[in-house]
């Protein structure tokens, strides 16, 4: 769909959908980097006003789109948080992304969160053995270079063991693909209209 087919309310609408998620993850993302908490007076009010928003732009619709997409990014870290593989905090975090992009979207912005992650895990990994290397090559840098490393990068210095960046980060910037990619291919962010 074009963006000359959008009303100026179901453009405004996407706008404002826009600028909250990215407002959004960017709080998550910072916040997590700083805490390693994603924070309930972050998420709760989030969820709400992405329902609000939906709801008063849709009806019923809207509130179905809302809630479908918190339950999608819920139950999809919810399964992942059973296993070990991320805090309630990111439940809480998905679960509110889902209430603002619905259901289809916050599965594609969690697809793109795994393909960053993929592509910081072997970041990480590749400096790792650089750093192995330099520190092989000159044994007086040792342990004071790698304390430096840690001190001068705050995603490994704030990671708890076997993480190597918290998980806002990944969505963050997956979410923002996912929404540019979006806007981009189909003028909006839903395919075929908001509701």
């Amino acid at each position: 769909m074009g963006q000359g087919n959008i009303a100026p309310s179901a453009m405004f609408i996407e706008v404002l959908i826009t600028a909250s998620v990215v407002v959004f993850t960017l709080a998550c993302m910072v916040i997590d980097v700083r805490s390693r908490r994603i924070p309930n007076w972050l998420t709760v009010p989030s969820f709400a006003l992405g329902v609000v928003v939906h709801t008063a732009s849709g009806g019923w619709s809207g509130l179905q789109t809302s809630l479908a997409g918190f339950a999608t990014g819920f139950l999809i870290m919810f399964v992942l948080w059973l296993v070990g593989g991320g805090g309630g905090g990111d439940v809480k975090m998905v679960g509110a992304l889902g209430a603002w992009l619905g259901a289809t979207m916050v599965v594609f912005a969690f697809l793109a969160s795994a393909v960053v992650t993929v592509f910081i895990v072997l970041g990480a990994i590749l400096s790792e053995a650089f750093s192995r290397g330099k520190v092989r090559n000159d044994p007086s840098a040792g342990r004071s270079a790698n304390q430096a490393s840690r001190s001068r990068n705050p995603l490994k210095a704030a990671s708890r063991p076997g993480r190597i960046v918290p998980y806002a980060v990944p969505l963050a910037i997956g979410t923002w693909v996912v929404l540019a990619l979006s806007l981009w291919r189909f003028g909006g962010l839903f395919e075929g209209g908001l509701y």
